[in-house]
This record gives structure tokens, sequence and C-alpha cells, in this order.
């Protein structure tokens, strides 16, 4: 029992010893922040269109347009959410293969130029995921601008001594980001009526949400660069050394 016992640490403290540091701590970030970024992003979206829809028009065709590209965002969500799950099993799976875990335990092996090619195609295709998700990082960071520019208009107008505009001229006007059209009525909402949205819990709920949905788009976009790192590091050496290596 205590050979059996010795044994199996010793095979968990060799898979350890072998296992893709970088890759594992990679795939727990890219999960958390895909978990943030969709989970809530999809949530703040409901939120945002229920606010315009109940403080900004009591027209639907001002704002049909703007349902059908909230929808639209929601249905990519669940795409992206489950593309960035089978996407980061791959990668775990590439960053074992490529530290050599497996020569670790059974022996040494060499690496066929198709293990060679495969690492480079990973390389490749998680440099221009993370071009394009550095986009979906801008764009994301747009809601959170136009809640927080909301949001110090509230302070401004619960602190008129701050200020010199009367509380009646410190509106939020959703047809200037495009929101709403220009012929929407009544398309903004100023003073006390403002002040009165702002302390809702929805809207505290929803500007929170896209700030955790930035965050999580953040934190998947540092996974996919340290994902880079390590496979550009681990194909280097498979293509100068020829072999594997820890990383």
């Amino acid at each position: 029992s205590t050979s059996c016992r010795k044994g199996l640490l010793d095979c968990c403290a060799r898979c350890l010893v072998g296992a893709p540091v970088a890759s594992l701590v990679a795939t727990g970030l890219c999960f958390l922040g895909v978990a943030l970024f969709c989970g809530c992003g999809h949530e703040a979206l409901t939120g945002t269109e229920h606010l315009i829809e109940t403080y900004f028009s009591k027209n639907y065709q001002d704002y049909e347009y703007l349902v059908d590209i909230i929808h639209d965002f929601q249905y990519a969500i669940y795409g992206v959410a489950g593309f960035f799950f089978l996407f980061g099993a791959l990668l775990l799976a590439e960053g074992f293969y490529t530290t050599g875990a497996v020569r670790q335990i059974f022996g040494d092996y060499k690496t066929t130029i198709c293990g060679k090619g495969l690492s480079a195609t990973f390389v490749g295709i998680t440099y221009a995921l993370a071009v394009l998700w550095l986009l979906v990082l801008s764009c994301s960071a747009v809601p959170v601008y136009i809640y927080f520019n909301t949001w110090t208009t509230c302070n401004s107008i619960a602190n008129p001594s701050k200020t010199a505009a009367g509380i009646g001229n410190l509106c939020t006007d959703a047809r200037m980001y495009g929101v709403l059209p220009w012929n929407a009525s009544p398309g903004r909402v100023c003073g006390q009526s403002l002040l009165s949205v702002c302390k809702t819990s929805e809207f505290q709920m929803t500007f929170h949400l896209f700030i955790a949905a930035f965050v999580g788009a953040a934190i998947t976009l540092v996974a996919l660069l340290t994902f880079i790192i390590a496979a550009t590091y681990n194909f280097a050496v498979l293509k100068l050394m020829g072999r594997g290596t820890k990383f």
C-alpha cells in the first residue's frame, strides 16, 4: 500500500513538473474573461434596451433598429463563448504537447514536422485573434464611456453648487451617441428626471455590468497574449532545438 501510494505521488509529481504552467494560467484567464464578457455583456445589453424604451423614447420605431442590433450582439455572444471554450481547450492541449509532458513521463520523443507546423499554426491564429479582440475591447469601452458620462452628469445635478450650469440644462442625449436617430422623441432626459434615472437599480446594475464586461474583455486579451508568448517560445525551441521544453 505504501509503495503504491509512493508510486502515485511520484507520477503526480512528474505530471506537475511537465505541466505547461503558462498555458494553464492563460486558459484560466481566458475562461474567466470570456465568462465575464459574455455573461455581463448579455445582461447589460438587455438593461440598456429597457432603459431606452422606458426613459428615452416611447415610439418603438425610434429604437427598433437598436433592438435588432442588441439581439444580434446577444446571439453573437453565445457563439463567442462556445468558440473560446473550444479554442482555449485546444491551446491548452497544444501547450501540453509542446512542453514535453509526455516525454517527462514516458520517455524522450522526437517532434515531427507536422507537430512543428501545428504549433506555428496556433501561434498565427492566436495572434490574429488577439488583434481582433483588441477591437472588441475598444468597442466594449464605448458603453462604459457613455454610462460614465451620464453618471457624471447625475453627480453634477445632485451637487448643483459644483457646476455653473442650471440643473435643467444638464442632460443626457442618447441621440448624440448614435443610440437613437435625431428625430427620436424625446431622445434625451434632463435635470431631476435624469437624476431619478441614475438612482434606479437598473441603471446602476447596467453600468456595473458594462464595466465587468470591459474587464472581462481585458482579461481575455491578457490571456491571448500569454498564449502567444508561451506558444512562440515553445515553437522556437521545437524549431531550433528539435525537442519540447517546459513553459
